[in-house]
Formats: C-alpha cells, sequence, structure tokens
C-alpha cells in the first residue's frame, strides 16, 4: 500500500519467516542466547546449503527470514535436527520433506564465504520491551526518535557515518510483542518506569559487519559472527537491516568479541 518513491527501496525477492523454538536436543551447560544458540543448528547448516538469511532478534525470541524460494532447500537442511511446523488458518501443521520435495535443489560444492570487516563502535545500547498497554505513553517520544532526531542528509555518503558513536534505534512489534533497541542516552528520553529490560540491567556494545551495503544474494554472513561466538559461549543480539548487519554482544565481553573475530579474519585470509 506504500506509494512509490525515489526514495524507496524495495528488495526482489518474498521472505518468509522461521521461529525456532527449543527442541531439546541443545547439550547441556549450553549457556549462549540469540543467535549464538542457533548457530550450530540452524544457521552455519543453512550458510552451508548457499541459503541466504536475514536475521531479526528481539527481546521475545530470534526469527530467521529466508526467501521463499530457497524454501524446500531450508526444509531438508533442517528436517533432520528440527520438528518442522507451517501454519495454516492459526493451527500449526506439520511439514514433512516430501511437502517440498518439488523443485528441491541440491547444495552446490561448498565455497569459502568472504569474511566482511567489522567495526565496533564506542556507543552502549540498551535491549527493552514495552507494555502494549503503556505504548501510547511513550508514542510521541518514540516517533521523535524513530523519524525526526539523527536524520541523515539524503546525500550523505553511505557508510560516511562517524563509527565512534553510530546511530542506532531499532523498533518491531510482533504478535502484540514489543521490542526495542536504543543507545544509552536515547534511553534516558523515555520514563525509565515504562521500559523494561532484563534483572541484569546490561549495557551492550554493536559489532557492524561489511564496509558497504551487503546486499541479499550472499550466504555466511551471520555464521561468520555466531559461529566463533557460539564456540565462545558469547550471547550475541543480532539485527539484519537493509545495508548492514548488527551484532549486540554484552559490554564487558566486547575485548573477546574482537579478537575473536580478528583470528576468523586472518585465518580466513
Amino acid at each position: 500500500e506504500l506509494p512509490p518513491s525515489e526514495f524507496m527501496q524495495v528488495a526482489d525477492s518474498t521472505w518468509l519467516v522461521l521461529s525456532v523454538v527449543s527442541n531439546g536436543r541443545e547439550p547441556p551447560g549450553c549457556q549462549a542466547t540469540g543467535v549464538t544458540k542457533i548457530a550450530r543448528s540452524v544457521i552455519a547448516p543453512l550458510a552451508e546449503h548457499h541459503v541466504s538469511v536475514l536475521m531479526l532478534s528481539t527481546y521475545q525470541t530470534d526469527f530467521i527470514l529466508v526467501r521463499e524460494r530457497d524454501l524446500p532447500v531450508v526444509i531438508h537442511t533442517l528436517a533432520g535436527e528440527f520438528d518442522i511446523y507451517k501454519e495454516e488458518g492459526g493451527e500449526c501443521v506439520p511439514v514433512t520433506c516430501d511437502d517440498f520435495s518439488n523443485g528441491f535443489l541440491k547444495p552446490k560444492p561448498p565455497t569459502s564465504p568472504t569474511l566482511h570487516p567489522v567495526q565496533s563502535p564506542q556507543t552502549r545500547f540498551c535491549v527493552l520491551t514495552v507494555a502494549p498497554d503503556t505504548l501510547p505513553a511513550i508514542a510521541t517520544m518514540l516517533i521523535d526518535v524513530l523519524f525526526y532526531s539523527h536524520t541523515p542528509p539524503w546525500d550523505a555518503a553511505a557508510g560516511s557515518q562517524d563509527l565512534d558513536s553510530i546511530t542506532f534505534f531499532s523498533f518491531s512489534l510482533i504478535e502484540g510483542y514489543i521490542s526495542i533497541v536504543m543507545d544509552a542516552e536515547t534511553q534516558k528520553r523515555f520514563p525509565s518506569d515504562l521500559l523494561l529490560t532484563s534483572s541484569t540491567g546490561e549495557l551492550w556494545r554493536m559489532v557492524r559487519i561489511g564496509g558497504q551495503p551487503l546486499g541479499f544474494d550472499e550466504c555466511g554472513i551471520v555464521a561468520q559472527i555466531a559461529e566463533p561466538l557460539a564456540a565462545a559461549d558469547i550471547s550475541a543480539y543480532y539485527i539484519s537491516t537493509f545495508n548492514f548487519d548488527h551484532a549486540l554482544v554484552p559490554e564487558e565481553g566486547i575485548a573477546e568479541v574482537i579478537q575473536l573475530l580478528q583470528q576468523r579474519q586472518e585465518s580466513g585470509r
């Protein structure tokens, strides 16, 4: 319903959403959460089978978006590890490989994924949620932050933002659940009693992936970050956007994260 505009870009593909629910097969003692929790079981296998994904972590759970045309490959890849269901008329119906065997493409020979540069701004971020019935109380402030604060000029060069203090604000409303990522300074503008966070109230640092817009055809970008962090049991909150990918990690672990990713960069050369 959005009117065509020279300022709006639309990706060609239609995407479907996968919601991953714990299947009880996680090894005991696994502490990693977020994208790293599904790195080995979902993200890495899809990358190996040349499936491009978009990741969306929220306060409540994680979602993986895959292109509709890749669904047969996704089903065949994940069926051995997961029980897969599709939603029909509000009900969850089991899916088998046979349901999607028509047109299944065997994976291409494995190739080494491109290792994109990573950058870590000094900005500290908060991961928050809001009770839906209190949303009207912050609506005006939310609109101001979303649409009128820190607006870059249209002619700003891509990637020209100063990464010492990156501007990043994410708002998602999924099935009534609200999830917000904002920097610690922006959080001060909102009523503190309406923003809910974890009991620890931890702050997060960001790792931004990509020196230029990434596009949607390449595979293994999420795995580049998720796999080494999963191996180290480091939690990560991951958000893919139209141009770049962003991983949020606990502030106290940012030095270790940067070291791990630099080691992966060097070993991949």
